[in-house]
């Protein structure tokens, strides 16, 4: 049986802009705790707060037309990957302005911690983008999944959710991922 989120979504795809101001209530702590997952490693005495982040993906998607939404699990992947092009969006305006370019500041942090054996580094966030489009180019599906999990905060029974595939199966897939991005990253020829 279809969620209540899933039925607001169809009706949505269907014209009806009142399921719109329905759906978003019931979404946007979802949609919060993702962009709170995310900006949690951002650097001590940056501005954002999840709230930018979700607020800007949302106006990018409403901007970008009607989605075809096909349930909830669908929605969250779609919002990861709003929300990854959101923040290289960003990244992009700050490299520029440190490039002494007349784009305007933006008060960003633009890396993210990705995680290895006992270590942290910091890497930024254009370089992570370039990789995972490297790697969709390898491996679309594992693109997909390191996209929903860093950028969509998803876990991996959500991902699986969504990709229809065993949670087992997603967290075997995002430690490829996590190898691979660390290879990628890694490696000066890049």
């Amino acid at each position: 049986m279809p969620t209540e989120v899933t039925l607001l979504l169809q009706r949505w795809r269907e014209g009806d802009e009142s399921a719109l101001h329905n759906l978003m209530p019931l979404i946007y702590s979802e949609l919060h705790r993702m962009a709170r997952l995310f900006v949690r490693n951002r650097r001590p005495g940056e501005t954002l707060q999840p709230t930018a982040l979700v607020n800007e993906a949302c106006l990018k998607l409403l901007d970008n037309g009607q989605a075809q939404f096909v349930d909830r699990a669908h929605f969250l992947a779609v919002m990861s990957r709003v929300m990854r092009q959101v923040l290289i969006d960003h990244a992009r305006a700050a490299a520029a302005v440190k490039r002494g370019g007349g784009a305007q500041r933006v008060d960003w942090d633009t890396a993210i911690i990705v995680k290895s054996a006992g270590s942290q580094s910091q890497l930024r966030m254009l370089e992570v983008d370039r990789a995972i489009e490297a790697l969709s180019d390898e491996n679309p599906a594992l693109a997909q999944v390191i996209e929903m999990h860093y950028f969509g905060g998803m876990t991996a029974d959500e991902i699986a959710l969504v990709a229809d595939r065993s949670a087992h199966a997603i967290r075997h897939e995002l430690r490829l991922a996590r190898a691979w991005l660390r290879r990628e990253l890694a490696d000066p020829n890049s």
